[in-house]
């Protein structure tokens, strides 16, 4: 069974930069659709991006220009790097596999991880 597992949050200043990674194991993670999601506390949880088994990548709308996603097919991992970090951007970051590249939904995913915090300061 597919389970992944996120890294990489911490506390960082307004301005400065994080990467997340996202690891799965149990299977190869390598045939799916993987993506990033963001919770604040009594908020849905929306869609960052998402980065299908070719590459492709799809942005929210508002993160389009600081966030980038990658994946690493040999490492079995994806990866959220975040530049220019806002205030805004202070959320629980979760990883989600085997959803759509484009709608990202929460309940599109059918796996997911248990998150990373990321909070940003000014």
């Amino acid at each position: 069974q597919l389970q992944l597992q996120e890294s990489g949050g911490g506390s960082v200043q307004a301005g400065g930069s994080l990467r997340l990674a996202c690891t799965a194991s149990g299977v190869s993670a390598n045939a799916y659709c993987m993506g990033w999601f963001r919770q604040i506390p009594g908020k849905e949880r929306m869609g960052v991006a998402a980065v299908d088994s070719d590459g492709s990548t799809n942005y929210a709308d508002y993160v389009k220009g600081r966030f980038t996603i990658s994946r690493d097919n040999d490492k079995n991992t994806i990866y959220l790097e975040v530049n220019n970090m806002k205030y805004e951007d202070t959320a629980m970051y979760y990883c989600a596999a085997d959803g759509p590249l484009y709608g990202l939904a929460e309940y599109r995913y059918k796996r997911w991880g248990r998150g990373t915090q990321v909070t940003v300061s000014s």
